[in-house]
């Protein structure tokens, strides 16, 4: 049974760093469920401070992941056709254009979402920064949770 919550643990590892870059998959908690699988094995048993600390980090940065390109797009001058602009970019990028559609898309949307309200090309740019910046923190942030929770797995059951 050891080796199938191994092996298990593994995959959800594995989704979990995809999930990080996939905006629908929810990253880190995907690779903390693989720690608590390698937990429920016989071999591994992780200390509850370190359990309930991951977790926290798991859900908090999920959390924020969906609230910081919204933060940047207003906090570079962003309206909330931007931010829409901005969603549905991310949406449209991720399902016609992947890989670069998820990152370039936010971008675009969010400075088509602006030039809907205003001509302001360049208030509209600085919004889209804001989004693409917004959404590459987010991102890094899923990545360097699930990175670690990749390390503490890959350490403890090998």
């Amino acid at each position: 049974m050891d080796i199938f919550l191994i092996i298990l643990g593994g995959f959800f590892i594995l989704i979990g760093l995809a999930g990080c870059i996939v905006p629908i998959v929810p990253g880190p908690p995907l690779s903390y469920f693989g720690i608590l699988l390698l937990h429920w094995t016989e071999k591994v048993q992780f200390d509850q401070k370190f359990l309930i600390t991951w977790a926290l980090l798991a859900t908090g940065v999920t959390l924020v992941d969906f609230m910081v390109p919204i933060w940047g797009t207003k906090k570079f001058g962003g309206t909330k056709r931007g931010t829409w602009g901005a969603t549905i970019g991310l949406i449209l990028g991720l399902f016609f254009f992947p890989p670069i559609g998820i990152i370039l898309g936010p971008f675009i949307g969010a400075v088509a979402g602006e030039l809907t309200h205003s001509e302001d090309l360049k208030k509209a740019i600085r919004s889209g920064m804001g989004s693409l910046l917004g959404f590459l923190l987010g991102t890094g942030l899923k990545f360097a949770v699930s990175g670690f929770l990749i390390y503490y797995f890959f350490k403890e059951a090998f």
